[in-house]
C-alpha cells in the first residue's frame, strides 16, 4: 500500500484520503483554518485500534466546525496513516510541524509510537495530545495524556480479582515498553495486596502460538492469569486458552482486551468472564454516551456503532478538550492553550468527566470495572474522578516545568 495523502474534514477509506477544497473552507468561514494534525495506525496490524480512532477524530472535527469552528475559524484536519510502520511516525511528525505547520497534534497508539514523536513535537513547540490508555510516567509540559493509567484502573481491578479468585497470578505481556512496565505495575499491586506473582512471560507483537505457554501455566497452577497482550496476533491466546479447556479452570483478567473492541471478535465461549477496567464501555447508560453514539451513527452509519472502543472515545474527548482550551485561551498559541488546560478546565464526555491535572498533564477520569459477557463490556462497578496517582508520584510540572522524560516503576 502506498503512503496515504492527508485527510481534511472528509471521511476516507483506510490508507487513503480526500482533500477538502481550500476555497470551500475560506468561503464558509472567511478566515484561515486552525490546523489539527493526527498520525495513527489506520491500516496495518493495528488498524483495529486506528480505524475507529480516525472515525472519532473526524466526528469531533465535524462537530466543532458545525458549531462555528474555533475563534471564528474552521478546524482543518491533516491526518496521516503510518500503516503500522513505526518509522513513518517520525517522518509524519516532522511533516506536520515543518511543512503543514499544524497548531496541535493528536497521535500515537503504542507507547513506542508516542516516544517516536514526542521529542520532535516538543522541539517544534507544537502542542501534543496522547489520548491513549498507557503505562504512565510521561512527564512533559508539552504533552497532555487523556487515557487512563494503571493507578486509575489496575489499582482497583486487582483487589477485586484477588478477592474473587485468589492471590497467585501468572502475567503475560507484550514485549515492548507498555507490556514491560505494565507487568511491573501488576506485580506491585499484587504485592501490595499480599499476593504472589508466580511467573511473567513477554511476547513479541507477532507471536500467535501460545501452546507451550498454556502448558507452563497449567504446571504453575496460578489462581488467575493477567494479560497485557496487545494486537491481533496476541488475540490468538484467548482462543487457544478456551480451546485448551482452560477458561473454566483458571480465570482471566486483562489490562488491554476490549480497548480495540476485541470482545466482539471473540465468541462468548472465548470471552465471557474476563475482567477488565477502563474509562469507557459502550454499555454506559448516560445521556452523553447516547448522544455520542447517535452522532457517530449519523455520520458513519449505524452499522459502525459497535466498532466504538475505549481508544476512539479517549481521542474524541481529547480533541474536544483541546477545543475548549482554545476557546478559553482565545488563541491557538501553545503557551496560552497550556495555561488554559492547567486552569482546571473540564469536559463532560461519553465516558464521563475529563479534567487535566496541572501537575502531570494527565487526565482525572471516571473508570469502570467490567466483565465480558455476551460480547458486551458489562459494568460491575464505577469509580468517579480517579487521579493519575502513579504519575503524580514522580512528576510535578508545576515545580519542574522543564522536566522531560518517562519515569519507570521500580519494584
Amino acid at each position: 500500500m502506498t503512503i496515504s495523502r492527508r485527510t481534511i474534514l472528509k471521511s476516507a477509506a483506510a490508507g487513503s484520503a480526500v482533500l477538502a477544497s481550500p476555497a470551500f473552507i475560506r468561503n464558509a468561514f472567511a478566515a484561515d483554518p486552525i490546523k489539527l494534525g493526527t498520525v495513527f495506525d489506520i491500516s496495518g496490524i493495528f488498524d483495529a485500534y486506528g480505524k475507529p480512532i480516525d472515525m472519532a477524530v473526524k466526528l469531533a472535527v465535524k462537530q466543532i466546525n458545525d458549531g462555528g469552528g474555533l475563534l471564528g475559524r474552521p478546524v482543518e484536519h491533516i491526518g496521516y496513516d503510518t500503516q503500522s510502520n513505526m518509522a513513518l511516525y517520525t517522518q509524519y511528525a516532522q511533516q506536520l510541524t515543518r511543512q503543514d505547520k499544524v497548531d496541535v497534534v493528536h497521535g500515537g497508539i503504542l507507547s513506542a509510537s508516542r516516544e517516536a514523536i514526542r521529542q520532535t513535537l516538543r522541539r517544534a513547540n507544537t502542542l501534543y495530545f496522547y489520548n491513549i490508555q498507557y503505562e504512565g510516567g510521561v512527564c512533559d509540559r508539552n504533552c497532555f495524556v487523556t487515557g487512563v493509567t494503571p493507578a486509575q484502573t489496575t489499582e482497583v481491578q486487582i483487589p477485586y480479582t484477588m478477592e474473587k479468585w485468589g492471590k497467585k497470578v501468572y502475567i503475560l505481556a507484550a514485549d515492548y515498553n507498555y507490556g514491560q512496565l505494565m507487568a511491573r505495575w501488576i506485580q506491585k499491586y499484587f504485592k501490595d495486596g499480599g499476593g504472589e506473582t508466580v511467573a511473567v512471560d513477554f511476547f513479541p507483537l507477532d507471536v500467535s502460538d501460545f501452546g507451550s505457554t498454556i502448558t507452563k501455566i497449567q504446571t504453575a497452577a496460578p489462581d488467575m492469569v493477567y494479560s497485557a497482550l496487545v494486537g491481533g496476533a496476541h488475540l490468538s491466546f484467548y482462543r487457544q486458552w478456551a480451546a485448551a479447556g482452560m477458561k473454566s479452570r483458571i480465570p482471566l483478567a486483562s489490562t488491554t482486551l476490549g480497548v480495540g473492541s476485541e470482545h466482539l471478535v471473540l465468541t462468548p465461549e472465548e470471552g465471557d468472564g474476563i475482567v477488565v477496567c477502563y474509562n469507557y464501555s459502550p454499555e454506559l447508560d448516560t445521556p452523553a454516551n447516547k448522544a455520542f453514539t447517535a452522532a457517530w451513527g449519523e455520520m458513519h452509519g449505524a452499522e459502525t456503532v459497535p466498532n466504538i472502543h475505549e481508544l476512539a472515545v479517549s481521542n474524541y474527548q481529547g480533541i474536544l478538550l483541546w477545543a475548549e482550551a482554545v476557546k478559553a485561551a482565545g488563541s491557538v498559541e501553545q503557551a496560552k492553550v497550556i495555561e488554559a488546560l492547567d486552569g482546571g478546565l473540564s469536559l463532560d464526555g461519553p465516558a464521563g468527566k475529563v479534567t487535566i491535572d496541572p501537575k502531570t498533564h494527565h487526565a482525572t477520569l471516571d473508570v469502570h470495572l467490567m466483565e465480558m459477557r455476551g460480547q458486551k463490556l458489562n459494568v460491575l462497578q464505577s469509580f468517579g474522578a480517579r487521579q493519575p496517582i502513579d504519575t503524580q508520584l514522580v512528576c510535578d510540572l508545576v515545580a519542574n516545568p522543564d522536566d522531560n522524560q518517562q519515569y519507570e516503576i521500580k519494584i
